[in-house]
């Protein structure tokens, strides 16, 4: 499409930010990027996401594309070169959308909350719920290697956080639950995402994500 400005507002621990950097590998878009401190939120953001102010933001030629589900589609749909994210036949497309917001409306926030939980009993029920839906993601990868197929699409670029963040917190708060016995697929799903080389080169360092959720949840509790 010729010569293109394009930045992206991030920040290294988000996996919506991590989202939006990996699509824009997979599709070979040259970009600037920009690290913010959603603690000291510079001019920038808040003058491109003045409703919500946070990250990510893409910014293409000077317009800004906020709400990382929304960039992904807008990658897809404005960058024809390159791999395609989104499925071209119809009703996969629509299935891909319905599971990439699943993804965000019910596995991130049960997952998440498996970290920030206090007391043994809000934990469990946190578990409980994060465990059902990753039963679900289960269920849905019979017979495929990555979510949409046999390549990375939407909805393995917006299940990242079940790939590292998830296995992270996991970990922080010492519980066994995605264990490749009851989980073989999703295990499987996981090795095959992380071994990929544009996906392994953009996620952040599992002990320096580690270190930044155990002050994260230290902070909140």
């Amino acid at each position: 499409m010729g010569d293109q400005e394009v930045k992206l507002l991030g920040e290294w621990a988000s996996p919506f930010s991590k989202r939006v950097e990996i699509a824009l590998k997979i599709k070979g878009i040259s970009y600037e990027y920009g690290e913010e401190d959603l603690s000291n939120k510079i001019p920038e953001l808040l003058k491109y996401n003045p409703f919500h102010n946070k990250v990510p933001v893409l910014i293409h030629n000077g317009k800004p594309i906020c709400e990382s589900l929304v960039i992904l589609e807008y990658i897809d749909e404005t960058w024809k070169s390159g791999p395609s994210i989104l499925p071209k036949d119809p009703h996969a497309r629509a299935m891909a959308r319905f599971w990439a917001k699943f993804m965000d409306d019910k596995c991130y926030p049960d997952i998440w909350k498996i970290g920030g939980s206090q007391g043994e009993e809000e934990q469990e029920k946190a578990v409980k719920e994060a465990k059902e839906h990753l039963v679900t993601l289960e269920n849905e990868l019979e017979g495929k290697k990555f979510c949409g197929g046999d390549e990375i699409g939407l909805v393995d670029i917006t299940a990242n956080f079940v790939a590292l963040w998830l296995v992270v917190v996991l970990e922080m708060v010492g519980i066994k639950l995605l264990t490749k016995d009851e989980f073989p697929r999703l295990d499987a799903w996981i090795d095959n995402y992380l071994s990929n080389s544009i996906v392994k080169e953009t996620l952040p360092a599992r002990a320096d994500l580690l270190a930044f959720c155990r002050s994260l949840f230290q902070q909140s509790n």
